[in-house]
C-alpha cells in the first residue's frame, strides 16, 4: 500500500466532532489546506480551531481552514460545491464523509418525517455527494488519494432502539463498500470506520454503550490508516469488528436478550 500524504483534506459534515479529530490527526503529516462544508461553516471552522489547539502533540503549522455552506440535504448542490473547492484549493487527497444524525429516539417513536430525514441525512444525501466526489478524485491525476466514510457498528446489525438510525448507517456503509469496489483499478482508496458509541456532542444525554469511546481516538485510528494508505474497514475500538462478526449471527431470540433497550 502506497503512503498518503494529506495536503489538502476535506471534510463533509464539517461540523463533525469525530470529523474535527481525524483532521487533528492528520494535520502534522503535510496538511496545508482542510476545507469544511457544513451547514453553519463558521462554527464548524471555530470548532476545528480549538480541536488543532488543543491537540497532543500539536501540530506544527497551523493548515489554512476554509469553511463553505453545504447541507447534505442539496443533492443538486454537490456538484457545484466540488467546483467551488477546485477552484480554491484544487483536488483533496482526503476526503471524509462525517455527515450524520442520531437523535435520542431514533426507534420507535419517530414520524414519518422524521424517519425520512434521518435516512436522507444519513444515506441518500451522503450517497449522493460521495458518487460525486468520487468520479472527481478518480478522473484527477495524481494520487493515491483516500476517501473516508464514518459508519458505524451500529449498521452492523441493527436493534430495538435505533433501527432507524443503524439501518441508515448500514446502507451507507453497503453503499462505501460497493463504491470501494467500483473504484479498485483507480488510485482512490475507500476507508469504512465503524466507530461504537463515541462520547460527542452527538450523544450528550445518551447512555454510554459497552466500549465507549472518544473522538480523539477514533481520529487517531482513522489518521493511522489514511496514512498508510489503507483501504476497506476498521472498526473502533479494533475489538468491535470482532464482536459484532459474532453478534451478528446470533439467533434473533438470543440477539434481543443481549441488545435489550440499547
Amino acid at each position: 500500500m502506497a503512503s498518503i500524504t494529506p495536503r489538502t483534506v476535506l471534510v463533509l459534515g464539517g461540523g463533525s466532532d469525530i470529523g474535527a479529530a481525524c483532521v487533528a490527526a492528520l494535520a502534522g503529516h503535510g496538511v496545508r489546506h482542510v476545507v469544511l462544508a457544513a451547514r453553519s461553516p463558521h462554527d464548524a471552522v471555530t470548532a476545528l480551531r480549538s480541536a488543532l489547539s488543543a491537540a497532543d502533540p500539536a501540530p506544527a503549522g497551523a493548515p489554512e481552514i476554509l469553511g463553505l455552506a453545504w447541507d447534505a440535504l442539496d443533492v443538486d448542490g454537490a456538484e457545484s460545491l466540488l467546483d467551488e473547492i477546485h477552484e480554491a484549493v484544487g483536488v483533496p487527497d482526503v476526503v471524509i464523509v462525517a455527515v450524520g444524525l442520531l437523535g435520542h429516539h431514533a426507534g420507535l417513536g419517530l414520524t414519518p418525517a422524521q424517519v425520512d430525514k434521518m435516512v436522507r441525512t444519513n444515506f441518500a444525501g451522503p450517497a449522493a455527494a460521495l458518487a460525486a466526489v468520487a468520479e472527481r478524485l478518480a478522473d484527477s491525476p495524481g494520487g493515491p488519494r483516500s476517501l473516508v466514510v464514518l459508519s458505524s457498528v451500529a449498521g452492523v446489525r441493527p436493534r430495538r432502539s435505533n433501527f432507524a438510525y443503524g439501518s441508515s448507517k448500514a446502507g451507507l456503509d453497503a453503499f462505501a463498500l460497493g463504491l470501494s469496489d467500483a473504484l479498485a483499478d483507480t488510485s482512490v482508496r475507500v476507508l469504512v470506520v465503524r466507530p461504537g458509541f463515541v462520547r460527542s456532542s452527538m450523544t450528550v444525554g445518551l447512555d454510554p454503550a459497552p466500549f465507549a469511546t472518544n473522538p480523539e481516538t477514533v481520529g487517531r485510528h482513522v489518521g493511522r490508516a489514511v496514512l498508510s494508505g489503507r483501504s476497506g474497514v476498521i472498526s473502533v475500538p479494533p475489538i468491535l469488528g470482532p464482536l459484532f462478526s459474532i453478534l451478528r449471527s446470533l439467533p434473533v431470540p438470543l440477539w434481543r436478550r443481549i441488545a435489550g433497550n440499547r
